[in-house]
């Protein structure tokens, strides 16, 4: 299997900076495109458990839309062939002193990249 071939890691790179925009500036409907919209996607959040696409959507719209402005470290993203691919990353939230983790899951659809699987968690 190829790793990291340098087109599929720019694809997916670009697709992850997309999505990290999206998250900070609360662009719901790019957050939206991104997720896999399968009863199949998952997200673990630092407080709650969401199964399916629905449950990721609704969880998005009723989330408060301030105070998402984070700082990235460590982000490793790896491409495994033409269209899977990993992308973790540690963050700070502005004015926290506990540090996130975020785990995504990504595949090629039709559409383009992907989330099909995501984890984030806090520690203190």
């Amino acid at each position: 299997m190829d790793i990291n071939l340098p087109d599929v890691l720019a694809e997916m790179t670009a697709a992850f900076d997309r999505y990290e925009v999206a998250l900070v500036t609360n662009d719901v409907a790019v957050l939206d495109e991104l997720f896999w919209n399968s009863p199949h996607t998952l997200r673990y959040g630092a407080t709650e458990n969401l199964y399916g696409f629905d449950a990721i959507r609704d969880f998005r719209a009723s989330r408060p839309s301030t105070g998402l402005a984070r700082t990235l470290n460590h982000t490793v993203i790896t491409t495994y062939g033409r269209d899977f691919a990993t992308a973790n990353t540690e963050f700070q939230r502005n004015g926290s002193d506990k540090l996130g983790r975020q785990s995504q899951t990504w595949m090629r659809t039709p559409k383009g990249w992907r989330v099909v699987s995501a984890h984030v968690s806090l520690m203190s």
